[in-house]
């Protein structure tokens, strides 16, 4: 008895035939035991955007709807070997880092990517969406000096951008000069995220005086919004390694996060995630 075809899924060619494997991006992240942020949130995201996600854990969180109630690192030399394994054998087209942890994964992680010609994507993971910390405080010079350097793109929220440069940013016009201040530390982009000021989500990507893009998008009355952060950046890097610029990779993520928050939903007595199978739904 024959089987019908697959049918390809919403937005899907299906051209690609069975040896075409499509664009791989690494995330080098820690893991959410409640799956909404974290490595779970940047596989989920790939997965929807239609490219192959590999991971590197970095830490084991306790974490849930609630909070975060505990977490572990892994040993420099695990984060080295996972990610020895999947570049030197699979190759990777974009790269994203989230939670780093302490002082000897940012310096082993920034080492790592400074030999690799794919582009990177930062998200400088410092708290949780509930408030913990998620980075050592003695790291955020580590970041700084290290990290951001090699990064293509830097994407901090404003609490991220006050530690990164000390600048405060209450509304969108102090936005361009927290931006500049980013990228005279050594990305050569940053994304700077105004989703925490009122009125629209605002976000801005500097490249430079000619590279000034905003990015606009309603604000939905959700607070089940956790994983924005690292779903944006994984979309980012989902965009770049399809070969988009990097303008153009950061309006469809832009375009992606938004669906995602207006489907975010309960789970638990607490912050539930955002929804990254919203196309579907």
């Amino acid at each position: 008895m024959s089987l019908p075809s697959p049918t390809p899924a919403p937005g899907r060619r299906g051209s690609r035939g069975p040896s075409d494997a499509p664009p791989r991006v690494l995330t080098i992240a820690g893991s959410d035991s409640g799956g909404g942020a974290g490595i779970q949130a940047d596989l989920k995201a790939m997965l929807a955007l239609g490219v192959h996600g590999m991971s590197v854990i970095t830490a084991v969180t306790a974490q849930n709807s609630l909070g975060v109630q505990g977490y572990w690192e892994l040993p420099a030399e695990a984060v080295r070997a996972q990610f020895r394994s999947v570049v030197d054998d699979i190759g990777v087209q974009a790269v994203k880092t989230g939670m780093l942890a302490s002082i000897e994964l940012v310096e082993t992680v920034s080492e790592l990517l400074s030999g690799v010609a794919a582009p990177v994507v930062v998200d400088p993971v410092g708290v949780s969406k509930h408030g913990d910390a998620l980075l050592a405080a003695e790291a955020v010079a580590t970041v700084r000096e290290k990290l951001l350097p090699v990064a293509t793109v830097v994407t901090p929220n404003l609490h991220e951008v006050t530690q990164l440069t000390g600048r405060t940013v209450e509304d969108e016009s102090q936005m361009l000069d927290a931006a500049r201040a980013l990228v005279d530390l050594g990305p050569r982009w940053a994304l700077v995220k105004g989703g925490h000021l009122e009125g629209e989500a605002a976000d801005l990507l500097y490249g430079g005086p000619d590279e000034v893009h905003w990015y606009r998008a309603p604000r939905y009355d959700n607070r089940h919004t956790h994983g924005t952060g690292c779903t944006l950046a994984s979309s980012i890097a989902a965009g770049l390694a399809k070969g988009e610029s990097l303008p153009e990779a950061v309006g469809s993520a832009k375009e992606y996060i938004t669906g995602a928050i207006a489907g975010g939903f309960a789970l638990g007595a607490g912050i539930g995630p955002v929804d990254h199978a919203w196309r579907w739904r």
